[in-house]
């Protein structure tokens, strides 16, 4: 579902991702690692065509991010992509925010926008919500509407960048529970997370990164249990 060839996004002279290669297999849900500073948002910006990359190459089912940038547009239809900071429209109601862009880019007439609403903020439990504003919400209530919003436009990766790093901690579970329900519903995902738990449990794969580049990968009980470098092994003795 997803190759990264090589890729390198820059910042001046610092190479913020740094000649980073791995694939994601359809339905893979992929668990990011690392220290702050490491890389780990700006891969997943590049993903979804938010960063430029200065060299390399990104194939998403068949369709290529490179220097060239001829299919951002299809990109970003296929990847959706929810924030730390939730990213609502202030002066809509949650409706409104969740059928915008199925409006404005899928589209869809204005019944079909709510219908396609409507059934999201169910599954992620907000239908008592729907004609609240944002300042209204919770955090946890806030990012759940971000996550419905992401999947109305029927995207087939979900990428997550610290989506509960801004939560209060009893917000945090209500919001990784629908990330456990998309996973368990096939949905290939990657995802920046400090919730190692929610790694354990949820992923097929960690990553560790460290100042641009992937010092590991392994699956959870591999890397968890059994770290085979130096560097994530003193990472993971001040998290665990």
């Amino acid at each position: 579902m997803i190759t990264v060839k090589n890729m390198t996004r820059r910042f001046g002279t610092m190479a913020a991702v740094d000649e980073v290669s791995f694939d994601v297999d359809r339905g893979e849900v992929v668990v990011i690692i690392g220290p702050s500073g490491s890389g780990k948002s700006t891969l997943l910006r590049c993903l979804n065509a938010l960063e430029e990359i200065d060299g390399g190459e990104i194939i998403i089912d068949d369709f290529i991010i490179d220097k060239r940038h001829k299919d951002i547009h299809q990109i970003r239809l296929e990847v959706g992509m929810v924030f730390q900071q939730f990213n609502l429209f202030p002066h809509l109601t949650v409706i409104e925010n969740v059928m915008l862009a199925q409006r404005v880019v899928r589209k869809r007439s204005k019944a079909e926008a709510r219908n396609k609403g409507m059934t999201l903020l169910a599954q992620v439990g907000l239908t008592d919500k729907i004609d609240a504003f944002p300042a209204e919400l919770s955090g946890g209530q806030k990012q759940r509407v971000a996550i419905a919003r992401a999947l109305a436009m029927d995207p087939k990766i979900m990428l997550f960048d610290e989506v509960t790093s801004a939560l209060d901690p009893e917000m945090i579970g209500e919001v990784l529970e629908v990330m456990k329900m998309l996973a368990a519903g096939g949905m290939t995902m990657m995802v920046v997370t400090h919730e190692i738990g929610f790694a354990r449990e949820m992923a097929d794969r960690v990553l560790f990164m460290e100042a641009g580049k992937i010092i590991e990968s392994g699956i959870p009980s591999q890397l968890f249990d059994n770290p085979r470098q130096q560097r994530t092994r003193d990472f993971l003795g001040k998290v665990l």
